[in-house]
């Protein structure tokens, strides 16, 4: 496997997008389990872009303006709808209080899939990243960028992994001040909101 498609690969994985924030988020509120569900739930989420890229479907998302439009505004609505959840304390993504509520991990990991799922960008970025680490010599393009994709996952579900598990730590030590307690939903509140917004004002 080319050393550069690790790194640059590496490099993407560990730049904080909405997987991140809503694992982190997750590992404060609820633990190193609910993290590492959400963390599945964020890596799961990006097989059908990965497969759209794939087999070309990612190129029609990106000439087809109507439907490019229409999936990102559902995950603009989604974005924003889990901003609404975090401040009003309900959904899986709960911060609640100084006792940590039994989660429910399916939901955990359904809202990160969701997450990815419903983002565009995601589609075209694996449809311009993986042809660019394709090596004619070594065998059908189909088959490496179905490995590197895999790796691709390999390392977000790892570096989610390690977000969640040292915000988990953290949550476990700090998250006991009803003050700390309320700016830590407001700021990832706003933190999704920021991220729907963006996404809204994106055009390819």
């Amino acid at each position: 496997m080319d050393l550069e498609f690790l790194v640059t690969a590496l490099v993407v994985v560990l730049i904080p997008g909405t997987g991140v924030v809503y694992t982190v988020a997750t590992g404060l509120a609820s633990g190193r389990r609910e993290s590492f569900a959400a963390a599945f739930g964020c890596t799961l989420g990006i097989v059908p872009a990965i497969l759209a890229s794939i087999v070309g479907l990612a190129a029609i998302l990106h000439t087809s303006a109507l439907l490019f439009q229409l999936l990102k505004y559902c995950g603009v609505v989604y974005l924003l709808y889990l901003a609404w959840q975090t401040l009003r304390e309900t959904g899986p993504l709960q911060i609640t209080g100084t006792e940590r509520p039994a989660a429910n991990l399916f939901a955990i990991a359904r809202t990160g899939c969701l997450i990815n799922v419903l983002n565009p960008k995601l589609s075209v970025f694996f449809l311009a990243f993986l042809p660019q680490f394709v090596d004619p010599l070594a065998g059908p393009a189909t088959f490496q960028m179905l490995v590197m994709s895999g790796i691709f996952m390999a390392m977000t579900f790892a570096v989610f992994v390690v977000y969640g598990f040292f915000a988990a730590l953290i949550g476990e030590r700090i998250l006991r001040s009803e003050t700390i307690l309320k700016w830590m939903r407001r700021t990832v509140a706003a933190t999704f909101a920021g991220f729907g917004l963006r996404l809204a004002l994106v055009d390819r």
